[in-house]
């Protein structure tokens, strides 16, 4: 189980990361995209932008940690993760999709 500082914690082990606010909380951005915040909808969850393949294979993996964002932002892969129930394998793993994914080299 991964609490908030978990989160921040692993993100910041990626190159080129660089932490930012929108819309009212923390966001994490290389190449100066966003590829992960934290506290949305509240501070119980975290959001990584996966491709949408990945967000499936991790709802599949583990479904009471994740699940798509409302609407189009979840059809194009935004995913929500609890951070009280993935597991550090998942949390890893989606963080590293979501930063390479979005990294420009």
């Amino acid at each position: 189980m991964a609490s908030a500082d978990d989160f921040r914690n692993y993100v910041f082990t990626l190159p080129e990361v660089e932490e930012r606010s929108h819309m009212g909380h923390p966001d994490f951005r290389v190449g100066g995209k966003i590829f992960a915040t934290l506290g949305a909808p509240d501070g119980e969850w975290a959001m990584v932008k996966l491709l949408p393949e990945q967000q499936e294979l991790a709802i599949e993996a583990e479904p009471d940690a994740f699940k798509p964002a409302a609407g189009a932002w979840g059809r194009s892969g935004s995913t929500l993760m609890r951070l009280g129930v993935v597991s550090d394998d998942w949390l890893a793993l989606t963080i590293e999709w979501a930063w390479s994914n979005r990294k420009p080299w």
